[in-house]
Formats: structure tokens, sequence, C-alpha cells
């Protein structure tokens, strides 16, 4: 999610039909911590690349996820876990015609009852992201790819969070199954996208990334 996200979204006809109603929905419930028209297009650009599952968790009230389903292929599933019921039920009424996404209320973990992906967006500022829980090596078919949001991007390396290492994106940037970059999508926003390895990970790698 992202600050005044559901606001940065301008409905001048560029918006997919599905994001724009769900954009609506998020309007008239309040919710102002959508994800930016930044993230959306590149969820809407990787979705296209998913073969049969797409994940997220932090469903919101459903704007990056109609982002995912706009551009994802006929016949993938997805997936969407959102923790605050009243929001979970706004999501599910926007997608009440799409019979491929299913809106799960809870905790972050109930993405593992459906996994593994192709594609998995860690969102929502749960968990999942911040303390590294999530294991990409159940989440993700190989070479599935990992998106991790709302990041501000790096000036300095190691990667700084309040003057001290940023623990979280190191973890997504050096995880030994994944091979991750972080991508600068507006000079205040960045995301780190990782890809799974095979089984034999990706040992002798710079933690870096890219």
């Amino acid at each position: 999610m992202s600050l005044q996200g559901t606001d940065a979204h301008r409905d001048d006809g560029t918006l997919p039909t599905l994001v724009a109603r769900a954009v609506a929905a998020a309007r008239a419930h309040g919710f102002a911590f959508s994800c930016r028209p930044e993230q959306g297009r590149l969820l809407h650009l990787l979705a296209a690349g998913a073969r049969h599952g797409i994940a997220e968790t932090g469903t919101g009230c459903g704007v990056g996820l109609a982002w995912l389903v706009s551009g994802a292929r006929p016949g993938v599933r997805l997936v969407s876990v959102e923790r605050d019921p009243e929001r979970a039920g706004v999501a599910a009424s926007v997608f009440r015609d799409h019979p491929q996404v299913e809106i799960l209320h809870g905790d972050w973990r109930r993405v593992e009852e459906h996994g593994p992906y192709d594609l998995l967006v860690l969102d929502g500022g749960g968990q999942a992201k911040g303390d590294g829980a999530a294991d990409p090596t159940r989440l993700l078919t190989p070479g599935g790819t990992l998106v991790v949001d709302d990041f501000t991007p790096a000036t300095t390396w190691p990667p700084l969070f309040d003057g001290a290492p940023d623990h979280s994106r190191l973890h997504w940037l050096g995880h030994p199954a994944l091979r991750s970059t972080e991508l600068r999508l507006a000079p205040d926003l960045a995301v780190i996208v990782g890809t799974r390895y095979g089984e034999g990970g990706a040992s002798g790698r710079s933690p870096r990334g890219g």
C-alpha cells in the first residue's frame, strides 16, 4: 500500500476498466492506501507472464489486484489476502464477476493454502514483507517472480532505514533462492523484484542483486 495511492489514480479514460472500478470502490470506502499507478503498471506487465497462479497479500479494496487481473492471461487463478474483514468484503464485491479471483480474509499466510505461484506480490506492509517470513522456495514455482512493494529508493550501499541498515530490503536482495534487484518506479518509490532459482539455489552471487 502507498500513502495517497488511491488519489494518485486519475480516471481519465486510460485506466483499465476493472482498475477504475476498484479505485471508485476504494474512494467510496475512504481507503487512501491503494497501490500507486506506477506500481500498478508494473503488476499489469508481470501478470502477463504468469501461466497458472498469482497471489497478493494486502488486498485493500482491490486496486493492485485489479491491475493484476487486467494483465493476466485467461485461465490464470488469482488469490489475494486481506486481514480487514470490511475491506475484504469491498474487494469481493469489485471482483464478483471474475470467478478466477478469490479474496481470502485473514493473515497473509493464507496464501500458502493455494501455492506455489508464478507471481507473488507482498504488499500492505504486513509481516510477510517486513520480517522475511514468506519463503519463496515454497510460495513460488521455479522461475516464478516475487515483487516486494513500497520502498523508498536506496541512495547508499548498504541501504539504510532510519539511519540503520535496512534489513528487510537486504533480506530480499540477498535471498539465496532469488535473483533480485531494486527497480525505481518514481523519485520516491521503488520495488524489489526477484526471480526464484531452481532447486540448486543461487550461491556465489552478490547480495546487491541486479
